[in-house]
């Protein structure tokens, strides 16, 4: 699989990679031996790169994925996962958030102990934006300065940030020194409002991880999950889009994929599953030539619904 430098890192990525929220069941319940077959897939046709957090699923992303990287040589794949946000302490309940420098050290190395290492190559702050955005001060004091520390002690190879809303991000970078950025949902067929961050990324020598080529599920034949803040009305227009694709012979994935691919200053992609199949799916779609006529007409029906924020969290404005 083709591979793109990550930034100012020094390490070269596949342009598909694997983000392992699916391990945690938080699309469908899943049993570890799927989950398992899925990374297996994923690494034996070329992605190098494995993305996760412990709030994935109450610790159970890390768990599995842990259990699927035991055995693979670690210098021939990179691993990340993020810090700041859990479920609760114990195991169970809701998430909560904590950018403490004492809850960071322990958190991240709980989760190296369920991942199987002794070094992670990227940590990310995770979801920075949430409660209305009162952890944004913290986060970016006392965690980025921890995690800065960390990186020095050789712990960590790489710092970044995890976020969604786009005016947290141009806070973000006036603000803090970072490697890596991980951007969900703002480079795909209904949203490209990544590009508005790359002239600050281009100056910082900033590596881009894109995640969500599918939308969350908007961009799919199957649709998104039930927890999706999108409404009826707007569904609806993303059910046109999909059926125009299928009438043209082709599929709303097969369209989604090379286009989230396509941008040589987006070194990757993060696409989540725990199907083996699927997987293969999406392997199959990253090797499709892009099809600027179809995305164009796609892009069409999409318009009402074009760069539209989904409240994923609510935050100070």
């Amino acid at each position: 699989m083709k591979r793109r430098p990550l930034g100012k890192t020094g390490m070269d990525v596949s342009i598909l990679s694997y983000g392992a929220s699916a391990l945690g069941s938080v699309y469908r319940e899943i049993n570890d031996e799927e989950g398992i077959r899925a990374v297996h897939m994923a690494f034996d046709r070329g992605v190098n790169y494995f993305d996760v957090a412990p709030a994935y699923g109450n610790l159970k992303a890390e768990v599995v994925l842990g259990k699927a990287l035991a055995g693979l040589p670690r210098d021939q794949y990179l691993l990340s996962t993020k810090t700041g946000k859990w479920c609760s302490y114990d195991g169970v309940g809701d998430h909560i958030y904590d950018f403490s420098e004492d809850r960071i050290r322990a958190s991240l190395q709980e989760s190296m102990d369920r991942l199987g290492t002794d070094y992670l190559d990227i940590v990310h702050l995770h979801d920075i934006e949430y409660d209305r955005g009162c952890y944004i001060d913290q986060a970016l004091g006392e965690g980025l300065t921890v995690l800065q520390e960390l990186k020095k002690e050789g712990v960590i190879r790489a710092v970044g940030v995890s976020n969604y809303d786009m005016a947290v991000w141009h806070q973000v970078l006036a603000r803090a020194e970072l490697d890596t950025i991980m951007v969900h949902n703002h480079y795909c067929l209904n949203d490209t409002l990544l590009l508005e961050l790359f002239p600050e990324v281009r100056k910082q020598g900033i590596g881009i991880i894109n995640a969500s080529p599918f939308a969350s599920g908007l961009l799919t034949q199957r649709g998104p999950a039930d927890w999706h803040p999108i409404g009826e009305k707007e569904k609806a227009i993303f059910r046109k889009a999909v059926k125009f694709c299928a009438d043209a012979g082709s599929s709303i994935e097969e369209v989604a994929m090379p286009f989230a691919l396509g941008n040589d200053e987006i070194p990757t992609t993060l696409v989540s599953t725990a199907s083996a199949d699927r997987m293969a799916q999406n392997l199959d779609w990253s090797e499709l030539p892009l099809n600027p006529a179809l995305v164009e007409d796609v892009q069409q029906i999409l318009a009402p619904v074009m760069n539209r924020d989904w409240a994923f969290a609510k935050h100070c404005t």
